[in-house]
C-alpha cells in the first residue's frame, strides 16, 4: 500500500512567479485588484486539480491493465494524463472543497481578503 505525499504536489503553483507578479491574466497589470484575486482563484483551482489529480493516481495504482479488456503498458504510460484530465474536471464541476481554502489563505497573505 502507498501513502499519500504532499512531497508530490506543486507547492509552487501557490507562489506567484516574477512573471506572473508582472502580469495577470491575459496580460493585465497586476496592480488592479480584480485581476490579482482572479489570478489567485486560477492558482487555487489549479493547486486543487494537482492535489485531485495525485490522490486518484494513489487509487489507480497497482492496478493490473492485463487481461482481455486491460490496456497493457499503454494505459500505465497514460494513466497520469488521465488522472490529470479527471482532476481538472472534477474542479470545473465544483470541487472537493480545497481550492476555495487555498483561495482565502493566499488573499490573506496578499492583504487583499
Amino acid at each position: 500500500m502507498t501513502t499519500f505525499s504532499t512531497a508530490a504536489l506543486p507547492l509552487n503553483l501557490m507562489r506567484p512567479t516574477l512573471a506572473n507578479a508582472a502580469a495577470g491574466p491575459a496580460g493585465a497589470p497586476m496592480g488592479d485588484k480584480a485581476a490579482r484575486i482572479a489570478a489567485i482563484a486560477k492558482t487555487a483551482k489549479d493547486f486543487e486539480a494537482s492535489f485531485v489529480s495525485s490522490m486518484l493516481g494513489q487509487m489507480f495504482e497497482g492496478l493490473d491493465t492485463s487481461g482481455p479488456f486491460g490496456g497493457g503498458q499503454g494505459e500505465e504510460m497514460f494513466r497520469s494524463v488521465l488522472m490529470d484530465a479527471f482532476g481538472k474536471q472534477i474542479v470545473k464541476s465544483g470541487g472537493v472543497g480545497v481550492a476555495a481554502a487555498v483561495q482565502r489563505e493566499m488573499l490573506k497573505m496578499q492583504g487583499l481578503s
